[in-house]
């Protein structure tokens, strides 16, 4: 064994490094966290998603409506109780060092009218099974009854909602964590947030609870929907989930009324995301295998040599690179699977042409089919391989894994896996049979155009998700690249956003385009906002800029980067709008392979977002949360001007300088 270690540092080296992987791989999730999203809910396609329990449990106006929904039938809606808890189980702990972290975010709206006393609350419930205690209506919130109130069998841990003061609360309006009991462990008044539960104007609030398995830290953080995350937390509690709740348990929420206190218990959003510890559970055999003695440390040392030596064959640089990288990414939070390269380069056919289906700046994609076991059946993927020169090719990559190995959205493109061998680097998407949004906008025929309902419902999803980036992630998310080639289409013709390549998250301040090291502004002419062209920098404005962009391309079916001829005159598609809104007859702009097949109220309400969102002065375009209550009919159409506003341009001193704040505008007539 001296002999062998006598070979060299870089023997030691890859021993050690060995060895380590094999300590602590029992620690490394390269699944996919389990995970579900769900933007709103549906009674036909969510329906079997969930148990309903308690009689009055239902999916109703496109929410979880946890107890009665009526505001009519008063009687029905005194004295009920009910859980919604989504069917399948999660694995919460595997010891007491080993407990799932998790993050849920949802939107709840408790209503009431403005004559009715609401009680008695709404909670968010981990529960062991899929049953619900009779009689837990009034002050039970769903949760337990007069019998096995704080009885340790429970097994359940729930955030309460409260709405109704109990001789144990500290007033009708306040959070709780209760653990086997309504009488809480610990509580926080909302009053001094200026968050009341039930209003007698209608509210939605954005709840995120947050577990860490790790510190056994439960953390609440709650706010209007469409405000940003707050920094700190309503309610912060220590607690050990392995303590009270099954091994194997549910997640959900319960509610009640009372008599004559009553309410509409509903949740609007719901996704949840939590560590998959059956990996760690299969990998636990690695750390008994890691202390079997010399020779197993021998044989590591030895494989560590020969490989280090076929290595140097090939070239030092490249070696060293790919293990800092691949450790870099499998320690990365809540990672996806990782995949072999040999896999991927079977499952593309060796990365074929016939499987390639398209290329942007960053790579090439192509359509792949990786076997199961049986080969009897294959699921299909698309492979991102990443073609810049290795260096920068592996900051995108990066940048790209570290913004979206933890986005989670409905519209969002999913990644199910990565790659990084042999200098190579490859990242995994669920596969869209659908293509890209814009094949249908300009390759269909007359025949296969694009239907009305289709777009819409599109624009409808990017606009969701564009929301999502902005304000429901943990971090703020630009894309900074969005256009209607990188929204791909499912089975369905559902939007899905993709192509996170630019993307950056505005936490780090890294939303600079100057940082990619590309030659003026990246992205594709019409859609980049024209402050992007001067600062250098996106922001959540440009993003929606080029929604706007978007949207007159979908319902228009004419390029942004394109010329329109109209009375022999050029415009581009924006200016062309905005000519034809000053005309009044904005609903000439609509796609006519379309007909009349289309609804006219719609159409110009799309056209007027449109041109809000394009315009001039990033302040005063349409924040995201109305951008989406516009689309769904419930804001109005947004005020347009006739002529299309002057943009003010920022002096070339102040954008480039962090600490003159001194303003020179120059404007330029449009």
């Amino acid at each position: 064994m001296v002999t062998i270690i006598s070979n060299g540092r870089s023997s030691i080296t890859v021993f050690i490094i060995l060895c380590c992987i094999l300590l602590h791989l029992a620690d490394i999730q390269a699944a996919t966290p389990p995970s579900f999203s769900f933007d709103n809910f549906s009674q036909a396609e969510d329906k079997d998603s969930f148990e309903f329990l308690g009689g009055g449990a239902t999916i109703d106006n496109a929410s979880l409506q946890i107890t009665q929904d009526t505001t009519e039938n008063v009687p029905n809606l005194l004295n009920r109780f009910g859980r919604i808890m989504y069917k399948h189980p999660f694995n919460m702990w595997l010891s007491d060092e080993i407990q799932a972290s998790f993050n849920s975010n949802f939107v709840i709206n408790i209503f009431r009218k403005p004559a009715w006393n609401a009680g008695e609350g709404l909670a968010f419930l981990i529960a062991p099974d899929l049953s619900i205690p009779d009689a837990s209506y009034g002050q039970w919130l769903g949760l337990t009854n007069a019998i096995n109130d704080g009885k340790q069998t429970n097994k359940i841990v729930a955030i309460e909602f409260d709405t109704e003061k109990q001789d144990y609360d500290p007033n009708d309006n306040h959070i709780g964590l209760n653990i086997n009991s309504v009488n809480s462990t610990a509580t926080v008044s909302l009053d001094d947030y200026n968050i009341e539960l039930s209003p007698e104007v209608p509210t939605n609030y954005r709840v995120w609870v947050h577990y860490n398995g790790t510190s056994k830290v439960m953390e609440v953080y709650m706010v209007q929907d469409g405000q940003p995350k707050p920094e700190k937390p309503l309610l912060s509690k220590t607690i050990s989930l392995k303590e009270y709740v099954n091994q194997k348990s549910y997640f959900g929420f319960a509610a009640s009324t009372g008599n004559p206190q009553i309410e509409l218990n509903c949740v609007l959003k719901w996704s949840l995301e939590i560590d998959d510890l059956q990996k760690k559970s299969d990998l636990l055999w690695l750390k008994i295998g890691a202390g079997v003695g010399v020779p197993l440390v021998t044989l590591l040392i030895l494989c560590g040599v020969l490989y280090l030596n076929k290595r140097k064959r090939r070239g030092k640089g490249g070696d060293e690179e790919s293990k800092v990288l691949g450790t870099q990414l499998r320690w990365l939070p809540g990672m996806p699977r990782e995949f072999k390269y040999k896999d991927l380069k079977k499952a593309t056919n060796n990365f074929h042409e016939s499987m390639r289906l398209g290329q942007g700046g960053f790579g090439v994609v192509y359509k792949g089919i990786l076997q199961d076991k049986d080969h009897k059946s294959g699921t299909e993927i698309a492979v991102k391989k990443f073609s810049r020169d290795s260096v920068q090719s592996k900051d995108d990559f990066l940048a790209e894994l570290t913004i979206i190995h933890r986005l989670r959205h409905k519209h969002l493109v999913r990644l199910v896996g990565w790659c990084y061998e042999k200098g190579k680097l490859l990242l995994l998407y669920d596969f869209m049979p659908n293509g890209s949004l814009d094949k249908h906008l300009y390759e269909a025929s007359n025949e296969n155009t694009l239907n009305w309902r289709r777009r819409y419902r599109i624009l409808a999803g990017v606009a969701s998700a564009l929301h999502y980036l902005h304000n429901e992630y943990d971090q703020k998310v630009v894309h900074r690249d969005l256009k209607a080639s990188n929204i791909l289409l499912d089975s369905d013709y559902n939007a899905r956003l993709g192509d996170f390549g630019l993307a950056r998250a505005l936490d780090n301040e890294r939303n600079s385009y100057a940082e990619l090291g590309l030659a003026g502004v990246p992205g594709t002419m019409g859609y980049v906002a024209p402050e992007c062209f001067h600062t250098g920098r996106a922001t959540p404005e440009s993003d929606v800029y080029g929604f706007g962009a978007v949207v007159l391309e979908v319902v228009c079916s004419r390029s942004p980067g394109i010329s329109i001829n109209h009375h022999q005159r050029l415009y581009s598609l924006v200016d062309w709008v905005w000519m034809l809104h000053r005309e009044g007859s904005i609903e000439e702009a609509v796609d006519e392979r379309l007909g009349t097949d289309y609804v006219v109220d719609e159409a110009k309400r799309l056209l007027l977002l449109g041109l809000a969102c394009s315009h001039p002065v990033a302040s005063e375009r349409p924040q995201t949360q109305d951008i989406c209550q516009i689309i769904s009919g419930i804001m109005l159409a947004p005020n347009v001007p006739p002529f299309k506003p002057a943009f003010t341009w920022p002096s070339m001193v102040t954008a480039c300088s962090s600490t003159d704040s001194t303003l020179t505008n120059t404007t330029f007539s449009s």
